[in-house]
């Protein structure tokens, strides 16, 4: 059964940190996949944040660039997102994918409030 979770979201400050992971289970063979962390806001369309592939080049979304880091352990079966700086406009429900499959975790909250 193919499974990803996502976890580590909560809420944080705006300036505040947090490192999501998404963890792939025994059905994927995970490092043949580039991995992507994706966001959707309330009201808003679900929208690519960052990506990592096989070889560990990544790409980012223009408003996260310098903020936010994608990262992956393979022999974890893991990728990382870690968020620096976070603002307020970055809350919304965060989704890991496994890149050209329809495989998606249950998604992380973040919010970002003071």
């Amino acid at each position: 059964q193919v499974q990803l979770v996502e976890s580590g979201g909560g809420l944080v400050q705006p300036g505040g940190s947090l490192r999501l992971s998404c963890t792939a289970g025994s059905g994927i063979i995970f490092n043949i996949y580039d991995m992507g962390w994706y966001r959707q806001a309330p009201g808003k369309q679900r929208e690519l944040v960052a990506r990592i592939t096989t070889g560990h080049s990544t790409s980012y979304a223009d408003s996260v660039k310098g903020r936010f880091t994608i990262s992956r352990d393979n022999a974890k079966k893991t990728v990382y997102l870690q968020m620096n700086s976070l603002k307020p406009e970055d809350t919304a429900v965060y989704l890991c994918t496994a890149w050209g499959t329809n495989w998606w975790g249950q998604g992380t909250q973040v919010t970002v409030s003071s």
